[in-house]
């Protein structure tokens, strides 16, 4: 008897384990979106900090080296190229040694998205929260994204539903708020929490009618209705 309620439950617990590997990969993908919206922020993004103008020139030009590296981590996405961008025994100094000498803020960002790719949980989730909000609406919102799905990864569920919505607040546009919405509507479902995903798709219908997901937002509507 014991055997064959053993066998019995073996497929529902299989297929348990295959929907978090699924969730789990999900949100790697969505990650790795996120880094490419950050990057592109990043761009315009101003360094400030109280150092010297000497200190100053030194930092930008580490950090051009390593966001140089890090673009180039995004293109092979192997762990080895991104630990490179943290920095490496040939006295390449990447972002750690950055924030050690500097304390650059966007750095710890970099950091920990670095850590996020090579899966270390963790450390991405230290050197995202160091990250300040610098008040701005681009780079700032995805830095929550970001921690977000590394809070998933965690399996810590709630938390990371409350950043993304405090992420979706924070952009209050029409590219990142409705991922982030989506993003955390999908953890709310997969934690049988049906009524308060659905909420957050009507609130990309409602809000974001100029956004890319507009058009696919009534499938996860229905889904959250079943």
């Amino acid at each position: 008897m014991a055997n064959s309620k053993t066998t019995k439950n073996a497929p529902e617990a299989q297929s348990a384990f295959n929907q978090k590997e699924a969730f789990v990969l999900k949100y790697k993908n969505a990650l790795i979106a996120c880094v490419a919206v950050i990057i592109i922020a990043v761009l315009a993004f101003v360094y400030f900090g109280n150092k010297a103008e000497s200190k100053k020139n030194e930092a930008s030009a580490k950090m051009a080296v390593a966001e140089s590296m890090f673009s180039m981590a995004l293109q092979t996405n192997d762990s080895i190229s991104f630990a490179r961008c943290l920095g490496d025994s040939l006295g390449n100094g990447g972002f750690l040694e950055i924030i050690d000498e500097y304390g650059t803020n966007v750095a710890k960002l970099y950091a920990g998205l670095c850590y996020a790719h090579m899966g270390q949980w963790d450390e991405a989730d230290n050197y995202l929260n160091q990250f300040k909000d610098a008040g701005d609406e681009e780079v700032s919102p995805a830095a929550l994204f970001a921690l977000g799905n590394v809070y998933a990864h965690k399996e810590q569920y709630d938390q990371a539903v409350e950043t993304l919505k405090k992420a979706a607040t924070k952009a209050d546009n029409n590219s990142l708020s409705p991922l982030c919405l989506k993003a955390a509507g999908e953890i709310l479902e997969f934690q049988g929490k049906k009524a308060e995903a659905l909420a957050l798709y009507k609130q990309i219908k409602e809000k974001y009618v100029n956004s890319t997901l507009y058009q696919q937002i009534d499938q996860y509507i229905l889904r959250a209705t079943e």
